[in-house]
């Protein structure tokens, strides 16, 4: 997490984004004890926050069951100044199709300094899924997803990065600065990767960069599943490139089938 100026500012800003991940995990109507319970937060403290939220016009509030709702204008300011395959919702859509299609967990990724990042996730809806949650963090040396974006600062910027990388990873995940350069590299050059998870330690990845419009930070979108899982990393890598190939598209009558090579893995 990225410290702001102020503890008691740091705290408030955390507290609210705890109760957007809250209903971002599915949870609607929410009161007052779901939060306590839910972030271990002081009752008084957590009630003011959510009635301030409400006169802000974010929730709703039923005075009768005490449940708080959100509001179209909370959606409104979420998806402010994000791209268009973003605020339509194709990327998203795909997401959870390809996560349906494939049983596996589909997430999207990004850079937070030198750590990579959960932005979304799309459940496999499998009990073998691999469980993943928003806003988990991992180095981005760790994953192919993140070896994958640090591709898209070039050269010099990466390997300032992955220098900055080994030395904080210590001895017990340290790695080849040589070899991961390489393999960065050589990632950029695809806009594609496949090989460990990074937040799981049995799991595996395939992942794909998302083409970026100039200003914004790269993104990518990948699959996460078991080690020992039955998949063709071949397969899913051209599923990936031909739905988010969709999902940018400026063509708004491009079918939204997944891809003619997707097959039950």
């Amino acid at each position: 997490m990225i410290p702001l100026a102020h503890p008691s500012k740091a705290k408030i800003a955390r507290r609210v984004v705890e109760i957007l991940e809250y209903f971002a995990e599915g949870n609607t109507g929410i009161m007052v004890a779901d939060i306590v319970s839910a972030y271990n937060r002081p009752q008084s403290s957590t009630s003011e926050l959510l009635g301030a939220l409400t006169d802000m016009g974010l929730l709703y509030r039923d005075r009768n069951s005490r449940r708080f709702y959100p509001t179209p204008r909370l959606a409104t300011l979420g998806i402010a100044g994000q791209p268009d395959y973003i605020a339509n919702g194709r990327l998203f859509a795909f997401m959870d199709r390809l996560a349906q299609a494939s049983r596996q967990s589909v997430a999207l990724f990004g850079m937070l300094g030198t750590n990579l990042q959960i932005f979304r996730v799309s459940p496999g809806g499998s009990d073998k899924a691999i469980a993943m949650a928003c806003g988990e963090i991992c180095p981005l040396s760790s994953s192919a997803a993140g070896q994958l974006l640090l591709s898209t600062l070039g050269e010099k910027r990466a390997n300032e990065y992955l220098w900055r990388l080994k030395v904080e990873a210590g001895t017990e995940k340290s790695f080849d600065l040589d070899e991961m350069s390489k393999r960065v590299a050589l990632q950029g050059q695809t806009g594609q990767a496949s090989g460990e998870a990074g937040f799981v330690s049995s799991a595996k990845l395939c992942a794909v960069l998302v083409p970026a419009n100039s200003g914004n930070y790269p993104l990518a979108v990948g699959v996460v599943y078991e080690e020992r899982a039955k998949i063709d990393p071949e397969a899913l890598l051209e599923t990936l490139r031909f739905g988010v190939g969709q999902c940018i598209s400026s063509d708004e009558s491009t079918p939204d089938a997944l891809s003619p090579t997707l097959v039950a893995v």
